[in-house]
């Protein structure tokens, strides 16, 4: 499923999209709405940015792990910019930004295997169904798809998918445009995604119908992924697993006052034992309430 050449099979990739929960609790970085991508807009943020992209790096000079470095723009859509004052017209400007940053930093460090990717995020809540109509969705993500080809990026990932309609559509946009997609379901506690599909029909059907560079699931802890394996053939299909820290659910999440960070050993072995079970997956990671621990501790755990 994998593109060799985009992410090669001879080391696991590490990715990271917790790094909005870890500004927020950790840091204590105003985030109006949720949205990072505003940060490429001041010095102080691109200083934040570019010191977590060279902590990656560090991990991954540590480890051997590859890393992917995406660019703060999942809330950098038309309809969720607008809550931060940023017009449809402003965002190919800041996805351009956004892959210079991380190019320069990846650029600067030669000795590591990295990839700049473009994070895409769903049109509406990630936590609800989403778009289900995959060509509404290819026209709707195509302009952050093309800036995103435009500005040079290795790929665009599209992370906490709730519906196969728009995954399908994000990858169709991405084929249009010439550059590989990384697409990422997000399921519920029992595995399945928010319209109520399993995780298995989701990953077989976009397979079937776009062929992305990888697919993977997203914002879930490892024991709510569980629940969607089954032993059937989709599961050789999946590439990635980014997990949250907590087992909360999502509706937990989003009320939550205090960052439940879960245990980092804990979240790296269970990475680890999941890899060693199913051999394709080659891209881990922390979303929600990880921060640098928990994506050190996953990669010394899949390679020592």
């Amino acid at each position: 499923m994998t593109n060799s050449n985009l992410l090669s099979n001879d080391r696991v990739w590490i990715s990271w999209t917790g790094m909005e929960t870890d500004l927020i609790f950790n840091k204590g970085y105003d985030l109006p709405n949720f949205a990072a991508f505003p940060m490429i807009d001041s010095a102080e943020g691109r200083d934040m940015l570019a010191r977590y992209y060279e902590d990656l790096i560090a991990i991954g000079r540590e480890t051997g792990t590859g890393i992917i470095l995406d660019t703060p723009t999942w809330m950098a859509n038309p309809d969720r910019a607008k809550g931060v004052g940023y017009e449809a017209a402003d965002l190919p400007r800041v996805t351009h930004a956004g892959v210079a940053l991380a190019r320069s930093v990846s650029d600067s460090n030669p000795d590591v295997a990295t990839r700049v990717s473009v994070q895409i995020g769903p049109r509406g809540d990630g936590y609800e169904p989403g778009l289900s109509a995959a060509e509404a969705s290819a026209n709707y993500h195509a302009p952050q798809i093309d800036a995103a080809r435009e500005a040079g990026a290795d790929m665009v990932s599209a992370y906490t998918l709730g519906a196969t309609g728009e995954a399908i559509g994000i990858s169709t946009a991405a084929k249009r445009a010439g550059i590989p997609a990384l697409i990422s379901f997000t399921v519920e506690t029992d595995g399945k995604l928010a319209d109520g599909t399993s995780l298995a029909s989701a990953v077989a059907n976009l397979a079937e119908a776009a062929e992305p560079a990888a697919i993977m699931v997203n914002c879930a802890h490892p024991d709510h992924i569980a629940h969607a394996f089954d032993g059937g053939e989709w599961e050789a299909m999946l590439t990635g697993v980014i997990a949250n820290a907590s087992r909360q659910s999502h509706a937990e999440l989003d009320d939550c006052e205090v960052l439940d960070d879960g245990d980092p050993d804990e979240l790296g072995r269970q990475l680890a034992d999941m890899r060693r079970a199913r051999p394709g997956l080659r891209i881990l990671g922390g979303c929600c309430g990880t921060d640098l621990r928990h994506l050190r501790a996953a990669a010394e755990s899949v390679t020592g």
